[in-house]
C-alpha cells in the first residue's frame, strides 16, 4: 500500500513541500524492503519523521554551543565519549566538523579525530546512518560496491536517504517488531535509548489514524 503525498503531509505536517519531494523515493524504498503493511508504514515513517524534523534535515547538525556540549557530555554515562568533550567544550562549540571528528573519531570504523572520517561520516539519510562501517555496508546493499564512501553526500539525496533508512530498517528486524506493535522497542534499536520517544509515539498514532 504506497502513501500519498496527502497522507505524508498529514502525519508529517511540518513537511510542507518536502512531503510531495520525498513521497516517490519512500514509496520505492519501502516496497524494496517489505514495508508494505499499514503496521510497517506507521512505524517508519513515524520513525524517519522524527529523526529528520518531519523530512526537512538529511545530515546531522552538530552545530553546538559550549553550553549545548556540556549538558549533553554531563547527561551521558561517566566512560562515554561525550563526557569526555566536556572538558574541551570551549574548543569544540561552533565548530561542527571538529566537533564530529572529535566525537565520532576512532568509533563506528572510523579513523582517528585527525582523520577527518568523523566529519566526513556523520549522521545522513533519513535515519541517521553514521560512520565508516555502516556506510560501507549500506553502499554494499545499494551499489554493490564502495560509493558511499567516497562520495558520502549521495545520502543526503531523497533517493538515497530514503533507500538507506529502509535498508537500515530491515536488516535490523524491525518490521518484526512493527508487526508486533513493539514501537518502543523500534526506538530503542535506531537510537540506542527512548530519547523523544514522546514525539514518535504522537507521530505514530497519527501514522496509524490517517492509514486506516
Amino acid at each position: 500500500m504506497p502513501i500519498t503525498e496527502h497522507q505524508l503531509q498529514q502525519i508529517l505536517p511540518n513537511a510542507g513541500q518536502k512531503a510531495g519531494v520525498f513521497v516517490p523515493a519512500l514509496n520505492a524504498a519501502m516496497g524494496k524492503y517489505a514495508i508494505i503493511t499499514r503496521l510497517r508504514i506507521a512505524a517508519f515513517i513515524a520513525q524517519i519523521g522524527h529523526e529528520s524534523g518531519h523530512l526537512q534535515r538529511v545530515k546531522e547538525n552538530l552545530n553546538y554551543r559550549a553550553e549545548r556540549i556540556r549538558e549533553i557530555g554531563l547527561a551521558s554515562s561517566p566512560n562515554s565519549r561525550w563526557r569526555s568533550l566536556v572538558p574541551r567544550a570551549a574548543e569544540l562549540a561552533g565548530n561542527p566538523e571538529k566537533l564530529a571528528n572529535a566525537v565520532y573519531g576512532g568509533r563506528m570504523g572510523n579513523g582517528a579525530e585527525s582523520s577527518g572520517d568523523g566529519w566526513r561520516f556523520p549522521g545522513r539519510g533519513l535515519i541517521q546512518l553514521t560512520g565508516r562501517l555502516n556506510y560501507n555496508a549500506c553502499s554494499e546493499a545499494l551499489f554493490s560496491d564502495g560509493r558511499l564512501l567516497a562520495t558520502p553526500e549521495l545520502l543526503e539525496h531523497p533517493v538515497y536517504a530514503s533507500l538507506s533508512a529502509a535498508w537500515f530498517w530491515q536488516i535490523n528486524g524491525l518490521n518484526g517488531l512493527a508487526d508486533r506493535g513493539e514501537f518502543l522497542q523500534i526506538t530503542r534499536n535506531i537510537n540506542g535509548g527512548a530519547n523523544g520517544q514522546e514525539d514518535r509515539q504522537k507521530l505514530y498514532e497519527r501514522a496509524l489514524a490517517v492509514l486506516q
